[in-house]
């Protein structure tokens, strides 16, 4: 059952930490790139900010963004800003997300998200946890995908196989990290081919994080993941 309380809490708890460690920066560290390709540390930060926007929006039954150009336009014009401004406007955009989040509301009611993707809204909170979490590690400042807690970790593999499940560009798959912890996604064509290895390189992979090279696929080679 989704716990959209203790969510909160959490996603109160890595802004926090975002913050703290990006307050160690300077304008210029702020520039430089980031771990995404194509984006400095400050998209980064002005991604996370607006998403703060887009999910309120979503909360309060308009759409995320009028359109995909406008999102991208917003994250440019908002990149280049200095380190203050950013995490100002980071601390200020949390504060409204949960200014509306912690409001009496339907948690059961379906909310739209971006492309026409639906969701319960009781999950928007656990997926701001991992827009904080997967940023902060793209940030490139000393935290990485193994610093994050195994509850996050386990979910975020949950939720990132269950978008990939019935993908038909995508062989069946089961993901199995130590302990025997097992995710099945993909298609449903034939049987699945086993991936295997550490947690944080399952989720690594399926994010788009990382390459999937400490992963162990049985029958052949780590297919390529399709867009999400």
């Amino acid at each position: 059952m989704i716990d959209h309380v203790r969510d909160l809490a959490s996603v109160r708890e890595a802004t926090e930490r975002l913050l703290s460690a990006a307050a160690a920066l300077d304008n210029a560290a702020v520039a430089a790139p980031s771990r995404l390709p194509g984006w400095t540390r400050g998209h980064v930060l002005a991604h996370v900010a607006r998403n703060a926007d887009a999910l309120v929006n979503a909360l309060e039954g308009r759409p995320m963004y009028p359109d995909a150009d406008t999102r991208d336009a917003e994250i440019e014009r908002d990149a280049a800003r200095r380190l203050d401004v950013q995490l100002g406007d980071v601390r200020d955009t949390d504060a409204r997300f949960h200014r509306v989040a912690e409001a009496p509301a339907d948690w059961a009611r379906t909310v739209t998200l971006r492309n026409g993707v639906t969701d319960v809204a009781a999950r928007l909170p656990f997926r701001r946890w991992g827009e904080i979490e997967l940023h902060h590690v793209d940030l490139g400042i000393g935290r990485d995908l193994e610093d994050l807690s195994e509850e996050f970790v386990t979910r975020e593999i949950e939720f990132l196989a269950e978008r990939f499940a019935g993908n038909p560009d995508l062989p069946a798959l089961a993901l199995t990290a130590p302990g025997g912890r097992t995710w099945n996604t993909g298609g449903t064509q034939d049987g699945p081919l086993p991936v295997s290895g550490p947690a944080p390189d399952l989720m690594g992979w399926l994010s788009g994080r990382r390459d999937g090279a400490a992963l162990k696929c049985e029958g052949g080679p780590l297919p390529a993941l399709p867009p999400l």
